[in-house]
């Protein structure tokens, strides 16, 4: 191997150590997350931190109850600022609507105007046109008959008019940045501005469809929305309490299932009663809250209807609180660091390579 193998860049092909090198800046990158990486199950969503006063969305991620108030308050402000930029963006599309309708409507009176001065000497030579509603019918148009003005034709001919005066106007601004160039990186100053931009005001004719803002949920998954009335209690039954600590608090201990008193956490899946807050895990869930759920699966024979409605009826295993079955959420929980437990994997985007 010559002194300067991994670094010959005069070579025709791109070598084994060219293009380690070169993944290593270049394209997406991605990383398999560890154990380490993992939320807990008990943890906020926003701090990372076991959750003080838990409260989950409707969707079943978990927050502390100070962490969720504030984000909240945040994109309530967030969104109060966008509405008012939304706002000003839409009186300026309204002014760029009204400025391309008069610079139109000035350029359809020119050309008026210019052509009235061509054609002013031999406007009494020139023939008469048949109206169309004349022609469509067959019959000849009588010589005594009165010129009928229409003032529906006349205002869509002006439109007509005004419609291609304005693009004509969006290709001369179009064609006129494309020579001057100083500072390209500017939306105003690229080529297309011109022509696109003018084109899309126009279409949108000075309306703007209302944005739904509204505060949207930060635990992940897929998107939706997040209110202060949707926040729901989390009450997680602790086994035995903890040891005194150097700062004289106590750890509450291990979170458990109050059923059957199974230690909770990442690998179990966990279900939240939202009239009691009690956390329940999937084992007694289905075969104590819900118990018909165990039941179908292990047979599929018909049932009769006072069967069907004794069966809609859940019931927590903790306070015989009645449950519906949009009651019962599932707490929302990270993987476990292992192949089949947790498929997480995290990608950053980047160029990719050019040479």
């Amino acid at each position: 191997m010559t002194k300067h193998s991994k670094n010959n860049t005069a070579s025709s092909i791109f070598s084994y150590a060219e293009y380690r090198k070169a993944s290593a800046e270049y394209g997406t990158k991605r990383q398999r997350l560890g154990n380490e990486s993992m939320r807990r199950f008990d943890a906020c969503s926003l701090c990372l931190q076991t959750a003080r006063e838990p409260v989950c969305c409707k969707d079943g991620h978990l927050f502390c109850k100070e962490c969720a108030v504030n984000d909240l308050l945040s994109q309530k402000q967030d969104l109060k600022r966008q509405k008012e930029k939304a706002e000003q963006i839409k009186k300026e599309i309204e002014a760029e609507v009204e400025r391309a309708k008069a610079a139109a409507r000035e350029r359809v009176l020119q050309d008026f105007e210019r052509g009235q001065l061509g054609l002013a000497s031999s406007s009494s030579s020139l023939p008469a046109v048949p109206s169309a509603e004349s022609s469509s019918a067959g019959t000849k148009r009588p010589f005594s008959t009165a010129f009928e003005f229409s003032p529906s034709h006349v205002s869509d001919l002006v439109a007509q008019a005004e419609e291609a005066a304005a693009r004509a106007i969006a290709k001369e601004q179009a064609e006129a940045a494309k020579g001057v160039l100083p500072d390209f990186w500017l939306p105003s100053l690229t080529p297309t501005f011109g022509g696109v931009a003018q084109r899309d005001v126009l279409a949108a004719g000075g309306k703007s469809s209302e944005l739904k803002m509204t505060a949207v949920c930060r635990g992940g998954g897929d998107r939706h929305s997040f209110a202060l009335k949707d926040l729901i209690s989390v009450k997680f039954t602790y086994h035995t309490e903890g040891k005194e600590g150097a700062t004289g608090s106590k750890d509450p201990g291990e979170a458990v299932c109050p059923s059957c008193m199974k230690k909770l956490s990442n690998n179990v899946i966990m279900f939240l009663m939202k009239p009691c807050s009690h956390v329940v895990c999937r084992t007694c869930t289905e075969t104590l809250v819900r118990p018909e759920t165990a039941a179908s699966k292990s047979s599929s024979a018909p049932k009769d209807e006072g069967a069907s409605r004794k069966e809609e009826t859940h019931v927590c295993v903790v306070c015989d609180v009645r449950l519906k079955k949009k009651d019962i959420i599932e707490l929302k929980r990270e993987g476990t660091g292992f192949a089949s437990g947790g498929l997480a994997e995290t990608s950053r985007g980047g160029i990719s390579f050019q040479g």
